[in-house]
C-alpha cells in the first residue's frame, strides 16, 4: 500500500506509514484531515437526514433548580434499622424539604 503523503510502499496491514508516520489509508480512499469540515466526509444522504431532523436532535432547554442536602448523622440514625424503615425516614425528610423548597420558590 502506497503512502498518500510520501509515496513510500508499506505492507498492506500497516496503519501508519513506516517512512513518514502518516496514517495509512486503503487504496482509492482519500485521507480525511481531523480539521476537515463534516461536509468533507459525511455522505450526502446522511447529511440530508440530519438536517431534516435537526429540530428533534437539538432537544429542548429547560431551567431547573437542584437542591442538594447533607443529612447530618443519617448513617448513625439508619445503621441499625430495617431498610424499609430507613427509606420511610429518609422519604419523610425529603418530602418536608421539597415542600419548603416549593414554598420558597412560590414566594
Amino acid at each position: 500500500m502506497e503512502c498518500p503523503a510520501c509515496r513510500h510502499e508499506n505492507p498492506a496491514q500497516a496503519k501508519f506509514c513506516l517512512e513518514c508516520g502518516a496514517r495509512a489509508t486503503p487504496s482509492g480512499v482519500a485521507p480525511v484531515s481531523p480539521s476537515s469540515s463534516p461536509e468533507a466526509y459525511t455522505p450526502k444522504h446522511l447529511a440530508e437526514r440530519i438536517l431534516t431532523a435537526k429540530a428533534a436532535l437539538e432537544g429542548e432547554r429547560k431551567q431547573v433548580t437542584v437542591l442538594l442536602a447533607d443529612l447530618k448523622g443519617s448513617m448513625e440514625l439508619l445503621a441499625d434499622r430495617d431498610p424499609e424503615e430507613a427509606r420511610k425516614i429518609l422519604l419523610d425528610g425529603l418530602v418536608a424539604a421539597r415542600s419548603q423548597t416549593r414554598t420558597i420558590i412560590a414566594d
